[in-house]
């Protein structure tokens, strides 16, 4: 795929061979985006991790501490008392069967689904187009519970999803352009803490084998992970 003259431009900028500091990294990124928008920027972590093994199959959610500057649209699956906690804590949508025969025909106006546990049951026949698109709630992740006020709030103040591809790697957003690049060094290093601490013990070898920052459309920026903190 040919790139553009903008593109060229700014990967002029990276020099290929460098591992850069974690703040270093950050501030790289905020120079080489060449979005007309805001763009948001994104961490990459390629793992030794084989995830067709169910302990290296990494998934869960984390609040970053300064959120991703993304609008989030939340809708929660909840009986009448826990939808009105819901929508009262922020949440775009709350319902219970209506809401799920709406999806049924093909509604997706929303990013992220909460839902209590009692109406799972019935949301398990959507699995089929939820689970492709990411969307199906999950304990590990927080978003199946009984308090929906609270995961309502956090989704909204910036919590994130993560969990591992078919390879082994993790990739999350950890701001917007137009974040300060110490915004979103402190992003990517709650995320990286993460992912050390999660680490399996049944791991062999190097764990974190690289690590990449980039923007929309910009070029990626290795970062190094002695330096991360730095």
């Amino acid at each position: 795929m040919k790139k553009g003259k903008k593109y060229l431009e700014a990967a002029k900028l990276v020099d290929k061979s460098v591992k850069y500091a974690g703040l270093e990294a950050a501030e790289l990124a905020k120079k080489t985006s060449v979005a007309k928008f805001d763009a948001t920027v994104e961490v990459a972590f390629r793992l030794n991790l084989d995830p067709r093994k169910a302990d290296q199959n990494l998934r869960g959610a984390i609040s970053l501490p300064h959120g991703t500057g993304k609008t989030v649209r939340v809708i929660v699956i909840a009986k009448s008392e826990k939808a009105k906690e819901a929508l009262a804590a922020g949440a775009d949508f709350a319902g219970d069967v209506e809401l799920i025969e709406k999806i049924n025909k093909g509604w997706f106006d929303f990013d992220v689904m909460v839902a209590t546990p009692d109406m799972m049951a019935q949301l398990g026949k959507l699995g089929r187009v939820l689970g492709p698109k990411g969307l199906m709630p999950n304990p590990k992740t927080g978003t199946v519970t009984l308090d929906v006020a609270k995961a309502v709030q956090e989704i909204k103040a910036g919590k994130i999803e993560y969990r591992t591809d078919k390879v082994g790697n993790i990739h999350a957003p950890i701001g917007k352009v137009s974040f300060d690049a110490a915004k979103l060094h402190e992003n990517m290093l709650t995320l990286y803490a993460q992912l050390v601490r999660i680490k399996p013990a049944t791991v062999k070898g190097t764990y974190i084998k690289n690590i990449t920052v980039s923007t929309t459309m910009g070029p990626g920026i290795h970062v190094d992970e002695s330096n991360i903190r730095k």
